[in-house]
């Protein structure tokens, strides 16, 4: 008796729909963590067949990409992630807000000029950065919280 002979599977291509566990293989995370982000990005919506099988297409597998990159690489929150994603926060912001450390080489400010972090932000990001400051403060001390503006 001989063994059934099994497929070759051939690699898909790139604008093909991927089930939703290619697409987790694919991006490095289990399918469950995809059907959980499916609920909080409104933006990932993949194709579902009957039975309710899912289906990513490639803008699919790229929004996903760009998901665990907020999440897991840059340390966001799920909710920061919705406000980069919705265009409501630079996610450059938060490469301003950290410098990278100083490199070998690299010029060391001389005595008479700013060595302090507001000197490295960009315009309009200190005066924000100082009233979150404020804020945090405020709250710290056992004072009310502010109400959350209509742009955060």
């Amino acid at each position: 008796m001989t063994a059934p002979i099994k497929p070759v599977r051939r690699a898909k291509s790139a604008d093909a729909f991927r089930t939703i566990s290619e697409a987790a293989a694919e991006v490095g995370v289990e399918p469950h963590v995809l059907r959980f982000w499916e609920t909080k990005f409104a933006r990932l919506k993949p194709l579902t067949r009957a039975g309710g099988r899912r289906h990513y297409r490639p803008a699919d597998i790229a929004l996903l990409h760009r998901i665990k990159r907020l999440l897991h690489d840059d340390g966001m929150t799920i909710r920061g992630a919705q406000k980069v994603l919705m265009g409501r926060q630079s996610p450059d912001l938060l490469d301003s807000l950290n410098p990278p450390a100083a490199v070998e080489g690299a010029p060391v400010p001389s005595a008479g000029e700013s060595t302090t972090a507001a000197a490295t932000l960009p315009a309009g990001a200190a005066s924000r950065l100082a009233v979150l400051a404020a804020e945090a403060r405020t709250i710290a001390n056992g004072g009310p919280i502010p109400p959350a503006n209509a742009t955060d």
